[in-house]
Parts: structure tokens; sequence; C-alpha cells
């Protein structure tokens, strides 16, 4: 198995990144090669800094960096020698596995998009992202921020996608879906809500479980999967970051708080529903996230999540 990672991309890049592909060196088993994209000479003398022989890891030279700031589709096409779309060329040609990057959230999307592209049926791919819950088990949520807006068979593939990578990557046999609303009812909710729970209900593809609420989202008394549109999604997910913030601001700890809604942990989140595997990270990565980061891809290939979407729309 070969992972590229991304070594030009986030806001401490290269130092975390490469600080972080040494840990993941550490960490991953020794017939999963590395393959570092990036500037090689920065790549180089981090790795002479630390002690850390250069053999350990393929590294891939490019010249051009995608900022953060840069607009995703003008830049994705004029820095072709980029980390990020030089990582891309490499997956669509089988050279790597998977890729992972904290770099410009945007261009890494117009990459899944355009080049590796979506999966053949798939509507539209989304990002998912992991949900702790009070018992220690985990779900997912989906979107969280790829599509903000939605039709109700684009929910209803989602509830589909859900389900494979809940059963996959967290070994839970036929999760249970549910779908983002304000009231439990049937008859309640917006009309993309209302319209997709008419899909869902009675469905052969999954366990649909009807309609969950907020208060849902941390418990594993309701569902597995949670379904809504990107927009919101990504509001659930920033406010669950604002509150971890809050905590930590407040100097108040708790393990399982400190433990499980720590964005290090995750490292980063899958873009599911496209032709191979993507991990898009958070800007502010540290070494230690960029590690688990590497972790997750290398868990979402083992998982073959990609070929198994790709079987379940044929």
């Amino acid at each position: 198995m070969k992972i590229g990672l991304d070594i030009m991309g986030g806001d401490y890049a290269p130092e975390a990144a490469t600080l972080g592909a040494i840990l993941a060196r550490n960490a991953v088993p020794s017939e999963v090669e590395l393959v570092l994209i990036g500037r090689e000479d920065k790549i180089l003398e981090i790795l002479k800094r630390e002690n850390v022989s250069p053999s350990g890891f393929h590294i891939v030279n490019t010249s051009e960096v995608i900022e953060m700031g840069d607009h995703p589709a003008k830049t994705f096409s004029k820095k072709t020698d980029s980390s990020i779309v030089k990582g891309f060329e490499l997956l669509k040609s089988g050279e790597i596995d998977g890729f992972a990057s904290a770099g410009n959230t945007g261009a890494m999307l117009v990459g899944a998009m355009y080049t590796v592209k979506s999966a053949p049926g798939v509507i539209r791919p989304c990002i998912a992202s992991p949900m702790p819950k009070d018992n220690g088990k985990f779900g997912i949520i989906l979107d969280v921020g790829l599509n903000p807006d939605c039709k109700p068979d684009v929910l209803y593939q989602y509830g589909l996608i859900g389900s494979i990578y809940t059963e996959y990557v967290y070994g839970i046999k036929r999760p249970r879906v549910g779908l983002v609303n304000i009231g439990e009812e049937e008859e309640k909710g917006s009309l993309l809500t209302k319209s997709t729970y008419e899909l869902m209900k009675d469905n052969p593809h999954f366990n649909f479980v009807g309609n969950v609420e907020g208060n849902d989202l941390f418990s594993d008394d309701k569902a597995d999967v949670f379904v809504c549109d990107g927009f919101t999604g990504n509001v659930i997910l920033k406010e669950a970051e604002g509150f971890y913030n809050l905590l930590k601001k407040r100097r108040i700890n708790d393990p399982f708080i400190d433990e499980n809604f720590n964005f290090e942990k995750y490292g980063g989140t899958p873009v599911l529903g496209i032709n191979s595997t993507v991990i898009i990270g958070h800007g502010i990565s540290n070494a230690n996230a960029i590690k688990n980061m590497v972790l997750q891809t290398v868990e979402v290939v083992e998982a073959k999540i990609s070929d198994k979407i790709k079987e379940a729309f044929k």
C-alpha cells in the first residue's frame, strides 16, 4: 500500500507535515509506503535535523504550492507542479492508493471531483465526519460541507454511503440511519427533509430509523449514521468544535471530551463517493494531527470503501 501525503499543505507546512510523516512512519505497518509530495530540499532538511533517514520514505519533488488563500479551480489548473495537483495525478494513475492533505480544501475538492471523479451512479460525493457517542462508540455525519444544497435523492444516497462506511470502518453491522430534522415525527421538517423521509422509509438498501434531532447526535440511542445537507452538517460540526474550544478556554477538562472532540485525533475527513481514497485535514493541523490523518487514510484504503461504494451503486 502506498499513501501519498501533501507536505506543502496546511498552515504549518512543511514543518508539521514532515514531522507528522515521521510519526506516521513509526505507527503504520512496515508494508505501507509513505510517499511525501512537496519540496524535496525542505523535506530532506527537516529529516536531517530530526536524524531520520530519507530511505524510509519515497519523496516526489514539486516546485509549486497551492496556498491556503488561492482560488481553488483556477490555481489547480495553473499550478500543475504543485503538491496537491501532483498528488491527484499519482492517485489517478494508481501510483498511490490514497492521498491526504491539510492544504487548500477547495483545491482538494476540485481534485477529487475532476481528477479521480465521482463513482458511477453517485450523484454528488460528500464529506463525512466522525460523531463521538457518550458510550465510547462512533457514528458519522454526512454531508458536512461539500454540498450545502441537496435534493432528496442525494440525501438518500448519503444514507447508503454512510451505511457502507460505518459498517466497514467502524464494524457496525446493519447501521441505523437517521435523517437530521427538527422533530422525530414524519410530518416535521422542511420540504427537503419531508421529501427525503418519503424516499427513505421502507427502503431496501439501508436501515432507516426515522428522523433524529440535534440532541441525539452524541447518543447511541437512535442512530449510527446522521444524514443531512452540507449546510446543516457544517453548522453542527463547527458548533461542536466551538463547544470544545469553549471548554478549553474555561479550563474544563474531561477525558471523554479531550479524547473525542479534539480534531487532532481524527486528522481529517474522508471524501466519500469518489473513485479513490482522499482525506482532507484541518488547515491548522500539527504533527500529531498529520500522523492521524495518515493512519485514517490507511484505514479507509484497507477497508476498500471506494470499491464497496462503487459495487453498491452498480
